[in-house]
């Protein structure tokens, strides 16, 4: 694994250009005041009920996402060359949705195998032929972006079902615009604020045809989800209603919300609860998180779910190496964005190659997400990295396998002080007449010295990122 990039810091150790205004500011800073500001910013996010449950841990365990006081730092010209590679894979990512529910050329061309499609657990037939409003199926895409030892970037994974972490963004930003209100006097730094309206427009923008003004939802699992403190403040930051499954029924393939004044029609649907419980009349029977009838009246045209019921057949793992494919076919464009080179087990001379290798390798499950499921080879014991050799050579499809790239770090607040923590970015972008991408994303950041997984799940936490106007 070759050395990390530093965000901050050139090999001499002088700061890069687009954080020496930063440098400067932090270096007459006391460590009193730094410390000071890291528990105010416990202490508020504590109170405004910023937390994140963990599945597996104790019941009813809920903790805060750790959050780091040093920003990272984006200069305007390479913001550009990343916002241009993000619209490209969205779009195409996007196209290949319709694609595959329709008339499947890229499957005919011999571009993706058809049986990594139809035999893919994330695949919903019973989308297939039902067109959705505007052609877009990913309405919010949240692309995971790393950078390696020379400074590339590389899409780690592209998550197009119920994107999560957008909330983290825009409370971080509030956070450090409290903390230090003075280094936005000082930086051109591009505002974020502006998301959920984005998001709103977005949402009505792919109303149903004939919708003059469009009623949108925000659909929640309940309270007990992990991420219920995003679905509550976005439905409160764009001034919609945040209901459950309970709280709509379906009549004459149209979607209601039962109000104190009776039914009222809903035309938008933005739902974070996943395709297997959104209908027990289709999906699973024993889901009481969904709406009975609503992919009938999905089907009629008569409501949008944002993000579409199938999504997931883009984002799965076992699909991600071909998305350079989708670009080129349905574009006619190079990728502008590279992915990293990745081993696609279910191959048998890429797995016999990835196996031969595994001790320097980052093997994933295909459906698996949150950092669960993983093998950092760099990292595992011997007994870890046998006892995956098993797993591949048993289900070879099941998995794919990556180098281990050394994340670029960034200088974070630790106990020790200042150090060096590896860093990935997700930008969000929002599908709908247009592509429209706030500038920046959440930087999660691994918290242990040394470790690659920065997923929240995985103790990991997060920085407000900064992208510098010119």
């Amino acid at each position: 694994m070759s050395a990390a990039f530093d965000e901050m810091y050139t090999p001499p150790g002088s700061a890069r250009p687009h954080y020496r205004g930063y440098e400067s500011w932090l270096g007459e800073q006391s460590q009193a005041t730094m410390v000071n500001k890291r528990a105010e910013a416990d202490l508020v996010f504590r109170r405004v009920g910023i937390t994140f449950a963990v599945y597996g841990e104790a019941a009813g365990t809920e903790r805060l996402i750790p959050f780091d006081v040093i920003p990272r730092i984006i200069p305007a010209g390479e913001w550009q060359q990343l916002e241009a590679g993000l619209r490209q894979r969205v779009r195409a990512l996007n196209m290949f949705l319709h694609d595959v529910y329709h008339g499947q050329d890229i499957i005919r061309a011999g571009r993706v195998p058809a049986e990594q499609v139809f035999k893919n657990s994330q695949y919903r037939p019973e989308m297939h032929g039902i067109d959705v409003a505007s052609g877009i199926y990913s309405h919010i895409a949240g692309i995971d972006i790393v950078r390696a030892g020379a400074g590339e970037y590389y899409v780690l994974e592209d998550n197009l079902r119920v994107p999560s972490g957008v909330s983290y963004m825009l409370e971080n930003r509030k956070m450090m615009m409290r903390l230090f209100p003075e280094l936005f006097a000082r930086n051109k730094v591009a505002p974020v604020a502006h998301y959920p309206d984005l998001l709103l427009e977005n949402l009505r923008s792919v109303a149903p045809q004939g919708v003059a003004d469009p009623v949108v939802v925000v659909l929640t699992p309940g309270m007990y989800n992990s991420a219920y403190f995003e679905h509550a403040f976005l439905a409160q930051q764009m001034g919609v209603e945040l209901v459950e499954g309970k709280d709509l029924f379906v009549q004459d393939d149209a979607v209601f919300m039962r109000t104190t004044r009776g039914p009222r029609r809903i035309d938008v649907i933005y739902r974070r609860v996943d395709d297997d419980f959104l209908d027990p009349l289709v999906f699973r029977p024993d889901s009481t998180l969904g709406v009975p009838g609503l992919l009938a009246a999905y089907r009629a045209g008569r409501v949008t779910l944002a993000n579409a019921i199938g999504t997931g057949i883009a984002d799965d793992k076992s699909i991600y190496p071909y998305v350079p494919e989708m670009i080129e076919f349905y574009l006619g464009e190079k990728p502008l964005l590279a992915n990293v080179p990745t081993y696609r087990c279910r191959n048998r001379d890429e797995m016999e190659a990835a196996l031969a290798r595994l001790p320097e390798l980052v093997v994933k499950e295909v459906h698996n997400a949150g950092g669960y499921g993983m093998l950092v080879g760099p990292a595992a014991t011997r007994a870890e990295i046998d006892e995956f050799r098993v797993k591949i050579r048993n289900d070879p499809a099941n998995f794919i396998a990556q180098p281990t790239l050394a994340l670029s770090t960034c200088p974070t607040y630790v106990e020790s002080g200042i150090a060096p923590r590896h860093i990935d970015l997700r930008p969000y972008v929002l599908s709908g007449r247009q592509i429209s991408i706030v500038p920046g994303g959440l930087t999660r950041v691994a918290l242990r010295e040394g470790s690659l997984v920065v997923n929240s799940s995985q103790g990991g936490g997060t920085k407000d990122t900064w992208v510098l106007e010119r």
